[in-house]
């Protein structure tokens, strides 16, 4: 990875971690990677966790997943091919768990947009469709985003093996039309933070539609659902 690369990593998780971190509540925020062969014995994964601990991997703040994120560089030797599928899934069963409406998930998927498990991700995405789930995808660097669109599906439904996508719950967004030229400063955090969260809420409500979840009263001691967001 060119420090082009690992700077516009580190920006798009920093930029847009800041803008959903306030949805979750304890700042908790479980984080892993994909595509790398991973110490001590070179074993290729595609859904490790950044704290290198398979039992906790929680991070607490934007920070300490920037923290853990550079620590990982550190220890692992980045791989391909590069999979989508095997975090999608991990992610889904945490959603899966809970599907009362009290809790609703968001995965945040930084990416250089090359993907490899196309047919997977597609089941990955329409089996995912029917849990409190939303992704949102960031592209960063120069690569063609073609596969990403494909899965934003807002033109066409994400479909696999015959089946729809019960709803759409990806969003794309390419980072570098947020950034300048040089790559090394957001232009406007405002914008960005809009097209970020311009699906989510929509997304929210027809899973809470489709499973005939009511709002709850608006009391002082009635929390609101909360997102729980995974990196």
């Amino acid at each position: 990875m060119s420090p082009y690369q690992i700077n516009a990593y580190a920006m798009a998780l920093k930029a847009v971690g800041e803008i959903i971190q306030d949805y979750d509540s304890n700042k908790l925020f479980p984080a892993y990677g994909f595509g790398a062969k991973l110490p001590p014995d070179g074993k290729i994964s595609h859904a490790f966790t950044l704290t290198g601990d398979n039992e906790n991997p929680n991070c607490v703040g934007i920070e300490g997943v920037l923290e853990a994120y550079f620590q990982s560089l550190r220890t692992v030797q980045l791989y391909g091919p590069t999979n989508f599928a095997p975090v999608i899934n991990k992610v889904a069963n945490c959603a899966a768990e809970i599907t009362d409406g009290s809790q609703y998930f968001v995965l945040l998927m930084i990416t250089d947009g090359v993907i490899s498990d196309m047919v997977q991700t597609k089941e990955a995405v329409v089996n995912a469709s029917s849990l409190p789930l939303s992704i949102i995808v960031v592209g960063v660097g120069p690569a063609e985003f073609d596969a990403m669109e494909e899965l934003d599906g807002d033109e066409v439904r994400v479909s696999s093996r015959g089946r729809l996508a019960e709803r759409d719950i990806v969003q794309f967004v390419p980072f570098r039309d947020y950034i300048n030229r040089s790559g090394n400063q957001v232009l406007s955090m405002a914008q960005l933070a809009k097209d970020v969260l311009a699906e989510i809420p929509d997304q929210l409500l027809s899973f809470m539609k489709s499973r005939g979840i009511e709002p709850r009263p608006a009391l002082n001691s009635s929390p609101l659902p909360e997102l729980h967001r995974h990196i």
